[in-house]
């Protein structure tokens, strides 16, 4: 149940993820510095209408601009996502 009206110009993308920071990732795609598969954690989640995040890779890379397109849940994170959309549905 919202505790607030949604600002009118938020129209969240198809299939965008709700993550939180310490949240753990894992890039779905290569990405510059980052090959597909490697683990790390959201440090950044920011966004309006665009869910977004920075995630600090485990091979020490750190990228900003991630999303549903660049990076998949993983773990805890997976299954709190999986529970939260099985409530809403």
């Amino acid at each position: 149940m919202p505790f607030w009206k949604p600002h009118s110009l938020a129209n969240p993308h198809e299939g965008q993820i709700n993550l939180r920071i310490g949240d753990t990732v894992e890039a779905s795609v290569d990405l510059d510095g980052v090959p597909a598969g490697t683990p790390g954690k959201v440090i950044l989640a920011n966004g309006f209408s665009w869910l977004r995040y920075r995630v600090l890779f485990s091979n020490g890379a750190e990228l900003g601009d991630l999303d549903h397109r660049n990076i998949a849940a993983t773990g805890r994170t997976a299954r709190r996502l999986a529970r939260e959309a099985k409530r809403s549905a």
